[in-house]
């Protein structure tokens, strides 16, 4: 089943979707490099995949099938199993006496469509499909392996052996239910059902009689499943031998790590066991490592925002920080603006507590603070490595801070997070710590405060909200602020005023349970100008130093959360969720 390039440049031409002049550049060039006409068009962006595809299926007589609001029964998808579903896009999505109906994106791949033919023994009847239907009957599988996965958890928890009393069990006892094939089950199917669902974080809390497992997903905790009382050892030494810690410790902390490799994706598990008043509660850190790095448009800067953010690194020397509380986003920031400062021409060193993310040619080092490696001693050894820039992983002591400080005196750019509310809270916690006010005005080029909030999926409810309604929610001011950037950035149209300005609510659908996927960056810049100086010097209040930023134009993460919250990213009830004024 193959199209001709003639006849292929002819439906191309009829369908008016490029121009003739476009299409003869095209063909011209088709010919030269010996590819396809519809090849050469997606790679000038005159034409979409999806839409070469329909057009190769309208010539060649295949149907096409939209299938993102379908729902298709278990017992017909799981004729593909989801693995071959997923390498080769091809999914079964309806069956009849005629045969198995099934929806692809190559039309031309005979193999998978012989192999499927041979799988089920069905007559097959191809149908064209496009990406986004094609990753909305993918999800199914995974909610059908949530199912499955609590079958398997209810099922191997009878099968547990108990060697002995947890408190009396050896190392040799709790090694040998560490490797007992059910808990080696629960263990993996807890693992990848985490992956799956797109958690940061996993909960293990042991308690009076069960043992409850969480998962933090866009920043909130969801019940996941709860176990049997009896697996809690067995699951503790499952994950203590994979991140080799050691087995008969229950009186203190202990941090480790290990990797897990899907399919898709290479996980690591960074791993905290804390002893509580039932045994050891554990809680693993996602950090997916094989995902595409981050932009500063993908973390939600925008407009002047970004432009500071750009400013500040293209200087040499001088600190950017990066301030929030934990879990706002602080280390994915940083490591985001390191990689647009990683080019060949400069040595980047590091200092972290962990390493959460491996980067190409930068030097990482962590510290461990056991046999007395700190932040502090970390740095002091990296400026004798010939460094252009610098990350320390955050600055925790007057120690850290003031080689930090040193460090951008001489001749460097230094990165950092610091833990406070707020940008212009960054300053008095430094002064705190026992830095100079005239050492940081000399240093500090912007600050960066931020927080996550959820992202509103595609399918929301719109509503605008009166001037009495908004009053409740934040002050006139703020909206004011927040619509002016809109008007900056051509978001909403000249003449338009904040009343015409809708706003957006979460709708649950069969793609958002909640209404929400996925999460985004409120932020606010401080830029440290020269009449910031002059407040840093002579009053240092934080109230003083955010008053003069916003007289010179700066956004307080909460005018950021209602621009995004107007511009439909986000929700207002999530805005003041994560941003508390």
């Amino acid at each position: 089943m193959q199209v001709s390039e003639k006849e292929l440049k002819e439906f191309i031409l009829d369908s008016g979707l490029v121009s003739r002049k476009d299409i003869d550049g095209a063909d011209d060039e088709a010919k030269k490099r010996k590819q396809s006409i519809g090849d050469i068009l997606i790679a000038r962006g005159h034409l979409t995949e999806d839409a070469l595809r329909r057009i190769k299926a309208y010539i060649l007589g295949i149907p096409f099938v939209n299938l993102k609001d379908s729902k298709i029964p278990m017992d017909i998808l799981s004729l593909i199993p989801e693995p071959i579903a997923r390498t080769h896009s091809i999914i079964a999505y309806k069956k009849s006496d005629k045969g198995l109906e099934v929806a692809m994106l190559d039309t031309e791949d005979l193999a998978s469509i012989d192999s499927v033919r041979k799988k089920t023994g069905l007559k097959i009847l191809l149908r064209l499909t496009d990406d986004d239907s094609l990753k909305h009957v993918l999800l199914q599988y995974q909610k059908s392996l949530k199912e499955e996965f609590g079958d398997i958890i209810a099922t191997e928890a009878g099968r547990i052996k108990v060697v002995k009393g947890e408190k009396e069990a050896s190392r040799e006892d709790l090694k040998k239910m560490a490797e007992d094939l059910p808990i080696v089950r629960i263990i993996d199917s807890l693992l990848r059902h985490a992956i799956m669902q797109g958690a940061s974080d996993v909960h293990i809390e042991p308690m009076e009689d069960q043992v409850l497992v969480r998962y933090r997903i866009d920043g909130i905790l969801h019940d996941a499943m709860t176990l049997p009382k009896i697996a809690a050892a067995g699951i503790t030494a499952r994950i203590k031998v994979l991140a080799n810690l050691k087995l008969d410790e229950k009186r203190l902390p202990q941090d480790g790590r290990f990797k897990m490799e899907t399919d898709t994706e290479k996980v690591s598990f960074r791993v905290s066991l804390m002893p509580v008043f039932y045994g050891e509660k554990v809680v693993m850190r996602l950090l997916r490592e094989t995902g595409d790095g981050f932009s500063l448009e993908v973390l939600g800067f925008h407009g002047e925002t970004m432009e500071l953010i750009h400013k500040a690194t293209h200087q040499t020397t001088g600190i950017i920080l990066i301030s929030g509380p934990t879990g706002s986003g602080k280390t994915t920031t940083l490591y985001t603006v390191l990689d647009i400062l990683n080019t060949p021409d400069v040595n980047i060193s590091t200092v972290e507590d962990p390493i959460e993310y491996q980067m190409k040619r930068v030097n990482q080092t962590q510290v461990n603070p056991q046999i007395g490696f700190t932040f502090a001693n970390g740095l002091r050894s990296l400026m004798r490595q010939d460094p252009n820039i610098i990350m320390v992983g955050e600055i925790r002591d007057g120690e850290t801070a003031s080689l930090a400080i040193n460090a951008a005196l001489t001749g460097h750019l230094v990165l950092s997070t610091i833990h406070t509310n707020s940008a212009a809270g960054a300053i008095p916690r430094l002064i705190d710590m026992g830095v100079e006010p005239f050492l940081l005005v000399s240093t500090l080029k912007v600050i960066v405060g931020q927080r996550l909030v959820r992202k509103l999926c595609e399918d929301k409810e719109a509503y605008t909200l009166t001037s009495k309604e908004r009053q409740k929610v934040a002050t006139k001011e703020n909206f004011d602020a927040a619509f002016n950037t809109l008007l900056k950035e051509k978001l909403v149209k000249p003449g338009s005023t904040l009343d015409q300005v809708p706003f957006y609510r979460p709708k649950s659908s069969t793609k958002c349970e909640d209404g929400y996927k996925g999460r985004i960056g409120v932020h606010e810049i401080l830029s440290v100008s020269p009449a910031v100086r002059d407040k840093i010097l002579h009053e240092g209040t934080t109230d003083a130093i955010e008053e003069q930023a916003r007289k010179e134009g700066m956004l307080t993460m909460l005018e950021d959360g209602l621009y995004k919250a107007a511009y439909g990213i986000t929700s207002l009830e999530e805005v003041l969720r994560a941003v508390s004024e």
